[in-house]
Protein backbone atom coordinates (compact mmCIF):
# COMPACT_ATOMS: atom_id res chain seq x y z
CA UNK A 1 0.00 0.00 0.00
CA UNK A 2 0.78 3.84 0.16
CA UNK A 3 1.51 4.37 3.64
CA UNK A 4 -1.29 4.91 5.28
CA UNK A 5 -1.78 5.64 9.11
CA UNK A 6 -3.66 2.74 11.21
CA UNK A 7 -6.30 5.36 12.10
CA UNK A 8 -7.34 5.61 8.43
CA UNK A 9 -7.27 2.41 7.86
CA UNK A 10 -9.66 1.75 10.89
CA UNK A 11 -12.22 4.47 9.73
CA UNK A 12 -12.01 2.47 6.27
CA UNK A 13 -12.84 -0.78 8.30
CA UNK A 14 -15.32 0.74 10.59
CA UNK A 15 -13.45 -0.33 13.21
CA UNK A 16 -12.58 0.57 16.70
CA UNK A 17 -9.10 1.65 17.20
CA UNK A 18 -6.78 0.73 20.36
CA UNK A 19 -3.12 1.90 19.77
CA UNK A 20 -1.16 4.90 17.84
CA UNK A 21 -3.22 5.63 15.36
CA UNK A 22 -0.57 8.06 13.53
CA UNK A 23 1.11 5.19 12.43
CA UNK A 24 1.87 4.47 8.65
CA UNK A 25 1.66 0.57 7.31
CA UNK A 26 1.76 -0.61 4.03
CA UNK A 27 0.90 -4.46 3.91
CA UNK A 28 -2.36 -6.00 4.79
CA UNK A 29 -2.12 -10.13 5.32
CA UNK A 30 -4.65 -12.44 6.27
CA UNK A 31 -1.92 -15.70 6.59
CA UNK A 32 -0.52 -16.07 9.80
CA UNK A 33 2.72 -18.37 8.99
CA UNK A 34 3.44 -15.46 6.82
CA UNK A 35 3.39 -11.93 9.04
CA UNK A 36 6.88 -9.78 8.84
CA UNK A 37 6.79 -7.24 10.86
CA UNK A 38 5.07 -3.95 10.48
CA UNK A 39 1.94 -5.60 8.85
CA UNK A 40 -1.31 -5.33 9.75
CA UNK A 41 -2.81 -8.98 10.27
CA UNK A 42 -6.82 -9.62 9.75
CA UNK A 43 -7.67 -12.74 11.68
CA UNK A 44 -10.27 -14.39 9.53
CA UNK A 45 -12.42 -17.15 10.38
CA UNK A 46 -13.32 -20.10 8.54
CA UNK A 47 -15.48 -23.06 8.61
CA UNK A 48 -12.30 -25.13 9.79
CA UNK A 49 -9.97 -22.54 11.32
CA UNK A 50 -10.12 -19.18 13.55
CA UNK A 51 -7.39 -17.13 12.89
CA UNK A 52 -7.80 -15.47 16.46
CA UNK A 53 -5.82 -18.34 17.53
CA UNK A 54 -2.93 -16.99 16.38
CA UNK A 55 -3.01 -13.90 17.40
CA UNK A 56 -0.41 -13.88 20.32
CA UNK A 57 2.49 -15.47 17.60
CA UNK A 58 1.31 -12.63 14.91
CA UNK A 59 2.02 -10.11 17.91
CA UNK A 60 5.13 -11.65 18.69
CA UNK A 61 6.23 -11.31 14.83
CA UNK A 62 5.87 -7.56 14.98
CA UNK A 63 2.89 -6.85 13.19
CA UNK A 64 2.03 -3.05 13.59
CA UNK A 65 -1.82 -4.06 14.19
CA UNK A 66 -4.33 -6.79 14.41
CA UNK A 67 -7.96 -6.72 12.97
CA UNK A 68 -10.25 -8.80 15.48
CA UNK A 69 -13.71 -9.55 16.44
CA UNK A 70 -13.22 -10.63 19.45
CA UNK A 71 -10.61 -10.24 22.70
CA UNK A 72 -9.94 -12.95 24.08
CA UNK A 73 -8.47 -12.00 27.89
CA UNK A 74 -5.77 -15.04 27.67
CA UNK A 75 -4.49 -12.38 25.08
CA UNK A 76 -2.94 -9.66 27.94
CA UNK A 77 -1.86 -6.81 26.71
CA UNK A 78 -0.47 -7.36 22.87
CA UNK A 79 2.82 -5.84 22.19
CA UNK A 80 0.83 -3.98 18.91
CA UNK A 81 -2.09 -2.16 17.71
CA UNK A 82 -5.76 -3.28 18.00
CA UNK A 83 -8.59 -2.98 15.20
CA UNK A 84 -11.86 -4.35 16.72
CA UNK A 85 -14.80 -4.82 14.34
CA UNK A 86 -17.89 -6.74 14.18
CA UNK A 87 -16.59 -9.20 11.28
CA UNK A 88 -13.33 -9.73 10.23
CA UNK A 89 -14.17 -10.76 6.29
CA UNK A 90 -16.43 -7.45 5.76
CA UNK A 91 -13.87 -5.80 7.45
CA UNK A 92 -10.76 -7.06 5.00
CA UNK A 93 -13.45 -6.08 2.17
CA UNK A 94 -14.44 -2.55 3.68
CA UNK A 95 -10.80 -1.98 3.48
CA UNK A 96 -9.79 -2.68 0.69
CA UNK A 97 -13.04 -0.22 -0.77
CA UNK A 98 -12.07 2.52 1.01
CA UNK A 99 -8.55 1.85 0.16
CA UNK A 100 -9.30 1.49 -3.87
CA UNK A 101 -11.15 4.65 -3.19
CA UNK A 102 -8.06 6.49 -1.40
CA UNK A 103 -5.67 5.55 -3.96
CA UNK A 104 -8.17 5.84 -6.72
CA UNK A 105 -6.43 3.88 -9.97
CA UNK A 106 -8.19 2.62 -12.99
CA UNK A 107 -9.33 -0.56 -12.09
CA UNK A 108 -9.99 -3.17 -14.86
CA UNK A 109 -12.46 -6.01 -13.98
CA UNK A 110 -12.30 -9.37 -15.76
CA UNK A 111 -14.57 -12.59 -15.19
CA UNK A 112 -15.86 -14.98 -18.11
CA UNK A 113 -16.18 -18.53 -17.53
CA UNK A 114 -13.06 -19.90 -19.54
CA UNK A 115 -10.03 -17.62 -19.77
CA UNK A 116 -9.68 -15.36 -17.06
CA UNK A 117 -6.33 -15.83 -15.95
CA UNK A 118 -4.77 -15.22 -19.01
CA UNK A 119 -6.84 -12.51 -20.62
CA UNK A 120 -5.92 -10.89 -17.31
CA UNK A 121 -2.45 -11.35 -18.22
CA UNK A 122 -2.59 -10.51 -21.28
CA UNK A 123 -4.20 -6.83 -20.39
CA UNK A 124 -1.85 -6.34 -17.66
CA UNK A 125 0.77 -6.52 -20.37
CA UNK A 126 -0.52 -4.19 -22.57
CA UNK A 127 -2.18 -1.87 -20.10
CA UNK A 128 1.57 -1.37 -18.97
CA UNK A 129 2.33 0.26 -21.84
CA UNK A 130 0.42 3.26 -21.06
CA UNK A 131 0.97 3.35 -16.91
CA UNK A 132 2.37 1.41 -13.95
CA UNK A 133 0.05 -1.67 -13.88
CA UNK A 134 -0.52 -3.98 -11.17
CA UNK A 135 -3.29 -7.43 -11.72
CA UNK A 136 -4.55 -9.97 -9.39
CA UNK A 137 -1.39 -12.38 -8.49
CA UNK A 138 -2.20 -16.07 -10.01
CA UNK A 139 -5.96 -16.81 -9.40
CA UNK A 140 -6.45 -14.85 -6.06
CA UNK A 141 -9.76 -13.81 -7.52
CA UNK A 142 -12.64 -14.19 -4.67
CA UNK A 143 -13.29 -12.27 -1.93
CA UNK A 144 -10.75 -12.60 0.08
CA UNK A 145 -8.13 -12.43 -2.60
CA UNK A 146 -9.89 -9.50 -4.35
CA UNK A 147 -9.24 -7.29 -1.12
CA UNK A 148 -5.88 -8.16 -0.95
CA UNK A 149 -5.11 -7.66 -4.62
CA UNK A 150 -6.44 -3.79 -4.25
CA UNK A 151 -4.57 -3.34 -0.60
CA UNK A 152 -1.34 -4.44 -2.54
CA UNK A 153 -1.52 -1.14 -5.01
CA UNK A 154 1.95 0.65 -4.32
CA UNK A 155 3.02 4.46 -5.42
CA UNK A 156 2.86 5.36 -8.80
CA UNK A 157 0.46 2.19 -9.55
CA UNK A 158 -2.19 3.87 -12.12
CA UNK A 159 -4.12 0.85 -13.41
CA UNK A 160 -5.28 -2.41 -11.87
CA UNK A 161 -6.53 -5.88 -13.64
CA UNK A 162 -8.49 -7.33 -10.94
CA UNK A 163 -9.82 -10.69 -12.00
CA UNK A 164 -13.41 -11.65 -10.48
CA UNK A 165 -13.99 -15.57 -10.07
CA UNK A 166 -17.33 -17.03 -8.59
CA UNK A 167 -19.26 -20.19 -8.51
CA UNK A 168 -22.51 -19.69 -6.85
CA UNK A 169 -25.12 -16.63 -7.30
CA UNK A 170 -24.52 -13.34 -5.94
CA UNK A 171 -20.73 -13.30 -5.93
CA UNK A 172 -19.49 -11.36 -8.57
CA UNK A 173 -21.34 -8.47 -7.06
CA UNK A 174 -19.52 -8.53 -3.80
CA UNK A 175 -16.72 -7.83 -6.10
CA UNK A 176 -17.79 -5.33 -8.09
CA UNK A 177 -18.89 -3.45 -4.82
CA UNK A 178 -15.57 -3.61 -3.18
CA UNK A 179 -13.78 -2.76 -6.42
CA UNK A 180 -16.09 -0.45 -8.11
CA UNK A 181 -14.66 -0.72 -11.77
CA UNK A 182 -13.86 1.74 -14.13
CA UNK A 183 -13.78 -0.87 -16.70
CA UNK A 184 -14.97 -4.22 -17.38
CA UNK A 185 -13.68 -7.20 -19.53
CA UNK A 186 -16.11 -10.52 -19.88
CA UNK A 187 -14.54 -13.45 -21.83
CA UNK A 188 -17.14 -15.82 -21.97
CA UNK A 189 -20.04 -17.27 -20.83
CA UNK A 190 -20.11 -21.50 -20.74
CA UNK A 191 -20.67 -24.40 -18.48
CA UNK A 192 -18.24 -23.74 -15.67
CA UNK A 193 -19.59 -24.12 -11.89
CA UNK A 194 -23.23 -25.18 -13.37
CA UNK A 195 -23.79 -27.74 -10.89
CA UNK A 196 -24.06 -24.46 -8.05
CA UNK A 197 -25.79 -22.16 -11.08
CA UNK A 198 -28.22 -24.32 -12.27
CA UNK A 199 -28.22 -23.17 -16.09
CA UNK A 200 -25.75 -21.82 -18.38
CA UNK A 201 -28.27 -18.35 -18.37
CA UNK A 202 -27.95 -17.87 -14.81
CA UNK A 203 -24.22 -18.22 -15.33
CA UNK A 204 -24.46 -15.48 -17.94
CA UNK A 205 -26.55 -13.37 -15.79
CA UNK A 206 -23.63 -13.32 -12.85
CA UNK A 207 -21.17 -12.78 -15.14
CA UNK A 208 -22.97 -9.71 -16.83
CA UNK A 209 -23.40 -8.44 -13.30
CA UNK A 210 -19.61 -7.24 -13.93
CA UNK A 211 -20.43 -5.45 -17.34
CA UNK A 212 -23.72 -3.78 -15.27
CA UNK A 213 -21.75 -2.39 -12.73
CA UNK A 214 -19.07 -0.56 -14.56
CA UNK A 215 -19.68 2.95 -14.01
CA UNK A 216 -21.14 5.29 -16.53
CA UNK A 217 -18.56 6.60 -18.48
CA UNK A 218 -16.79 3.80 -18.83
CA UNK A 219 -15.84 0.84 -21.18
CA UNK A 220 -17.31 -2.82 -21.13
CA UNK A 221 -15.37 -5.31 -23.61
CA UNK A 222 -17.60 -8.30 -24.43
CA UNK A 223 -16.68 -11.28 -26.47
CA UNK A 224 -17.98 -10.79 -30.13
CA UNK A 225 -18.19 -14.45 -30.41
CA UNK A 226 -20.41 -15.33 -27.64
CA UNK A 227 -24.47 -15.78 -27.98
CA UNK A 228 -25.14 -13.95 -24.58
CA UNK A 229 -23.17 -10.87 -25.47
CA UNK A 230 -26.31 -8.77 -26.97
CA UNK A 231 -28.06 -9.38 -23.80
CA UNK A 232 -24.76 -8.70 -21.63
CA UNK A 233 -24.51 -5.29 -23.59
CA UNK A 234 -28.22 -3.96 -22.76
CA UNK A 235 -28.27 -3.68 -19.08
CA UNK A 236 -24.56 -2.12 -19.41
CA UNK A 237 -24.45 1.87 -18.24
CA UNK A 238 -20.97 1.96 -20.02
CA UNK A 239 -19.73 2.05 -23.60
CA UNK A 240 -19.85 -1.36 -24.72
CA UNK A 241 -17.08 -2.67 -27.34
CA UNK A 242 -16.85 -6.00 -28.94
CA UNK A 243 -13.78 -8.19 -29.58
CA UNK A 244 -13.51 -11.60 -31.11
CA UNK A 245 -12.05 -13.89 -34.07
CA UNK A 246 -13.13 -12.89 -37.28
CA UNK A 247 -15.57 -10.66 -35.98
CA UNK A 248 -16.13 -7.33 -33.51
CA UNK A 249 -14.96 -4.06 -33.52
CA UNK A 250 -11.58 -5.64 -32.57
CA UNK A 251 -11.03 -8.52 -34.56
CA UNK A 252 -8.71 -11.22 -35.17
CA UNK A 253 -8.19 -12.83 -38.69
CA UNK A 254 -5.78 -14.65 -40.74
CA UNK A 255 -4.31 -17.08 -37.97
CA UNK A 256 -1.35 -18.79 -38.74
CA UNK A 257 -0.22 -21.33 -36.16
CA UNK A 258 3.13 -23.34 -35.52
CA UNK A 259 4.52 -24.73 -32.30
CA UNK A 260 5.53 -21.63 -31.15
CA UNK A 261 1.89 -19.71 -31.21
CA UNK A 262 0.01 -17.94 -33.70
CA UNK A 263 0.68 -14.89 -35.75
CA UNK A 264 -2.04 -13.33 -37.08
CA UNK A 265 -3.75 -9.85 -38.18
CA UNK A 266 -5.73 -7.43 -35.15
CA UNK A 267 -8.32 -5.38 -36.90
CA UNK A 268 -9.03 -2.21 -34.73
CA UNK A 269 -12.14 -0.81 -36.72
CA UNK A 270 -9.90 -0.52 -40.00
CA UNK A 271 -6.55 -0.07 -38.85
CA UNK A 272 -4.27 -3.60 -38.92
CA UNK A 273 -2.02 -4.77 -37.88
CA UNK A 274 0.18 -8.06 -37.62
CA UNK A 275 0.52 -9.45 -34.08
CA UNK A 276 2.57 -12.28 -32.99
CA UNK A 277 1.19 -14.32 -29.93
CA UNK A 278 3.88 -16.78 -28.34
CA UNK A 279 1.15 -18.54 -26.86
CA UNK A 280 -0.80 -21.66 -28.00
CA UNK A 281 -4.09 -22.20 -29.23
CA UNK A 282 -7.10 -20.15 -31.23
CA UNK A 283 -8.60 -19.82 -28.26
CA UNK A 284 -5.70 -17.47 -26.84
CA UNK A 285 -6.10 -15.50 -29.74
CA UNK A 286 -9.89 -14.83 -28.83
CA UNK A 287 -8.54 -13.52 -24.89
CA UNK A 288 -5.55 -11.55 -26.83
CA UNK A 289 -8.50 -9.27 -28.72
CA UNK A 290 -10.49 -8.80 -25.65
CA UNK A 291 -7.42 -7.25 -24.04
CA UNK A 292 -6.09 -5.69 -26.94
CA UNK A 293 -9.93 -3.92 -27.35
CA UNK A 294 -9.36 -3.17 -23.84
CA UNK A 295 -5.89 -1.28 -24.26
CA UNK A 296 -7.07 0.25 -27.59
CA UNK A 297 -10.29 1.82 -25.68
CA UNK A 298 -8.05 3.18 -22.75
CA UNK A 299 -5.57 5.04 -25.76
CA UNK A 300 -2.87 2.51 -26.52
CA UNK A 301 -2.42 2.38 -30.37
CA UNK A 302 -2.23 -0.39 -31.85
CA UNK A 303 1.52 -0.82 -33.27
CA UNK A 304 1.84 -0.58 -28.91
CA UNK A 305 -0.83 -3.48 -28.18
CA UNK A 306 0.86 -5.91 -31.06
CA UNK A 307 4.13 -5.04 -29.44
CA UNK A 308 3.49 -6.05 -26.13
CA UNK A 309 1.15 -8.89 -26.84
CA UNK A 310 4.76 -10.60 -28.67
CA UNK A 311 6.60 -10.47 -25.40
CA UNK A 312 3.26 -11.65 -23.67
CA UNK A 313 3.82 -14.95 -21.33
CA UNK A 314 0.85 -16.46 -19.52
CA UNK A 315 0.55 -17.62 -15.80
CA UNK A 316 1.77 -21.18 -15.42
CA UNK A 317 0.59 -24.27 -16.13
CA UNK A 318 -1.70 -22.27 -18.45
CA UNK A 319 -0.86 -24.01 -22.19
CA UNK A 320 2.70 -24.23 -21.07
CA UNK A 321 4.89 -25.63 -23.38
CA UNK A 322 7.66 -27.95 -21.62
CA UNK A 323 9.19 -30.76 -23.43
CA UNK A 324 10.92 -33.25 -21.20
CA UNK A 325 12.94 -36.78 -22.17
CA UNK A 326 11.94 -35.60 -25.62
CA UNK A 327 8.37 -35.02 -25.35
CA UNK A 328 6.63 -32.22 -25.82
CA UNK A 329 4.13 -31.12 -23.52
CA UNK A 330 1.36 -28.71 -23.34
CA UNK A 331 1.09 -28.36 -19.60
CA UNK A 332 -3.04 -26.41 -19.40
CA UNK A 333 -3.35 -28.63 -16.18
CA UNK A 334 -4.08 -25.17 -13.60
CA UNK A 335 -8.05 -25.75 -14.61
CA UNK A 336 -10.63 -27.06 -16.94
CA UNK A 337 -14.00 -27.07 -17.56
CA UNK A 338 -15.89 -28.81 -21.20
CA UNK A 339 -15.67 -25.55 -23.27
CA UNK A 340 -11.73 -25.36 -22.09
CA UNK A 341 -10.74 -28.88 -22.63
CA UNK A 342 -12.33 -28.97 -26.17
CA UNK A 343 -10.32 -25.47 -27.14
CA UNK A 344 -7.58 -27.25 -25.71
CA UNK A 345 -8.32 -30.57 -27.37
CA UNK A 346 -8.33 -28.74 -30.62
CA UNK A 347 -5.26 -26.90 -29.92
CA UNK A 348 -3.30 -30.46 -29.59
CA UNK A 349 -5.01 -31.56 -32.83
CA UNK A 350 -2.88 -28.32 -34.62
CA UNK A 351 0.53 -29.22 -33.61
CA UNK A 352 3.45 -31.29 -33.97
CA UNK A 353 5.34 -32.21 -37.07
CA UNK A 354 4.78 -35.31 -39.71
CA UNK A 355 5.02 -38.72 -38.06
CA UNK A 356 4.39 -37.18 -34.62
CA UNK A 357 1.58 -38.76 -32.12
CA UNK A 358 -0.87 -36.76 -30.70
CA UNK A 359 -2.16 -37.84 -27.08
CA UNK A 360 -4.43 -36.45 -24.68
CA UNK A 361 -4.10 -36.76 -21.14
CA UNK A 362 -7.38 -35.76 -19.15
CA UNK A 363 -8.22 -35.65 -15.54
CA UNK A 364 -11.87 -34.62 -14.86
CA UNK A 365 -14.15 -31.59 -14.59
CA UNK A 366 -15.22 -30.32 -11.48
CA UNK A 367 -18.75 -28.77 -10.28
CA UNK A 368 -20.91 -30.19 -13.26
CA UNK A 369 -23.32 -31.40 -11.09
CA UNK A 370 -26.11 -33.58 -12.88
CA UNK A 371 -24.56 -32.80 -16.21
CA UNK A 372 -20.99 -34.54 -15.27
CA UNK A 373 -21.45 -37.66 -17.22
CA UNK A 374 -22.74 -35.72 -20.22
CA UNK A 375 -20.05 -33.03 -20.32
CA UNK A 376 -17.30 -35.52 -19.89
CA UNK A 377 -18.42 -37.99 -22.45
CA UNK A 378 -19.11 -35.09 -24.77
CA UNK A 379 -15.07 -34.52 -24.68
CA UNK A 380 -14.44 -37.86 -24.94
CA UNK A 381 -16.41 -38.00 -28.33
CA UNK A 382 -14.92 -35.03 -29.64
CA UNK A 383 -11.32 -36.30 -28.82
CA UNK A 384 -11.91 -39.54 -30.46
CA UNK A 385 -13.44 -37.60 -33.41
CA UNK A 386 -10.21 -35.50 -33.78
CA UNK A 387 -8.32 -38.56 -34.71
CA UNK A 388 -6.04 -38.25 -32.14
CA UNK A 389 -3.43 -41.18 -31.63
CA UNK A 390 -3.93 -41.84 -27.97
CA UNK A 391 -5.66 -40.50 -25.58
CA UNK A 392 -5.56 -41.18 -21.57
CA UNK A 393 -7.90 -40.42 -18.65
CA UNK A 394 -6.49 -40.23 -14.71
CA UNK A 395 -8.51 -40.48 -11.90
CA UNK A 396 -11.70 -41.77 -10.57
CA UNK A 397 -15.41 -42.30 -12.95
CA UNK A 398 -15.71 -38.99 -13.65
CA UNK A 399 -12.03 -38.94 -15.81
CA UNK A 400 -13.02 -42.79 -16.97
CA UNK A 401 -16.18 -41.50 -18.75
CA UNK A 402 -13.86 -39.43 -21.07
CA UNK A 403 -11.92 -42.69 -22.57
CA UNK A 404 -15.05 -44.70 -22.38
CA UNK A 405 -16.74 -42.36 -24.91
CA UNK A 406 -13.29 -41.98 -27.56
CA UNK A 407 -12.99 -45.13 -28.37
CA UNK A 408 -12.54 -43.69 -32.30
CA UNK A 409 -9.14 -43.89 -31.01
CA UNK A 410 -6.67 -45.69 -28.68
CA UNK A 411 -7.73 -44.98 -25.27
CA UNK A 412 -6.59 -46.35 -21.34
CA UNK A 413 -7.95 -45.23 -17.88
CA UNK A 414 -5.66 -45.43 -15.22
CA UNK A 415 -6.45 -44.60 -11.63
CA UNK A 416 -3.66 -42.36 -10.36
CA UNK A 417 -1.17 -39.90 -11.85
CA UNK A 418 2.04 -42.40 -11.41
CA UNK A 419 0.22 -45.67 -13.34
CA UNK A 420 -0.29 -43.02 -16.30
CA UNK A 421 3.43 -41.69 -16.30
CA UNK A 422 4.77 -44.90 -16.21
CA UNK A 423 2.52 -45.72 -19.24
CA UNK A 424 3.77 -42.59 -21.05
CA UNK A 425 7.22 -43.34 -20.20
CA UNK A 426 7.03 -46.69 -22.10
CA UNK A 427 5.15 -45.82 -24.87
CA UNK A 428 5.89 -42.40 -25.93
CA UNK A 429 8.99 -41.33 -28.72
CA UNK A 430 10.85 -38.58 -29.15
CA UNK A 431 9.04 -35.86 -30.67
CA UNK A 432 5.50 -37.02 -29.40
CA UNK A 433 2.80 -34.17 -28.08
CA UNK A 434 1.28 -34.67 -25.47
CA UNK A 435 -1.66 -32.01 -23.56
CA UNK A 436 -2.43 -32.63 -19.73
CA UNK A 437 -5.58 -31.12 -19.07
CA UNK A 438 -8.13 -31.52 -15.75
CA UNK A 439 -9.74 -29.32 -13.16
CA UNK A 440 -7.72 -27.91 -10.76
CA UNK A 441 -8.83 -30.93 -8.25
CA UNK A 442 -7.42 -33.56 -10.59
CA UNK A 443 -3.57 -31.97 -9.99
CA UNK A 444 -2.53 -33.39 -13.54
CA UNK A 445 0.60 -31.45 -13.45
CA UNK A 446 1.90 -34.76 -10.90
CA UNK A 447 1.81 -36.43 -14.45
CA UNK A 448 4.97 -34.24 -15.66
CA UNK A 449 6.53 -34.69 -12.32
CA UNK A 450 6.31 -38.53 -12.15
CA UNK A 451 7.07 -38.78 -16.04
CA UNK A 452 10.09 -36.56 -15.32
CA UNK A 453 10.71 -38.40 -11.95
CA UNK A 454 14.43 -41.23 -12.80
Amino acid sequence: MIPVSLQTLARFAAGTLRGDGTRLVTDVNTDSRKITAGEVFVALVGDKFDAHDFIPQVAAAGAAAVVVSKINPAWGALPCAVIEVGDTLLALQSMARGYREHHAPLIIGLTGSNGKTSTKDLTAVIMARKCQTRATLGNLNNHIGLPLTLLSLREGDQCCVTEMGMNHPGEIKVLTDIARPDAGIITNVGMAHIEYMGTQDAIAWEKGTLAANVRPGGVVVLNANDKYTPLIARHCQASVSTAGVGCGDVAASGLRADATGTTFTLDFAGEKVETRLPILGEHMVGNAALAACMGWRQGIAPADIADALNQARLTGGRVEPKVLRGIHFIDDSYNANPDSMIAGLRTLSTLGVSGCRRVAVLGRMGELGPIAETEHRRVGEFAGALKLDAVFSVGGSEAAWITEASKAVPSEHFPDHASCAARLREWLRAGDVVLLKGSRSARMEQVLTHFSAS
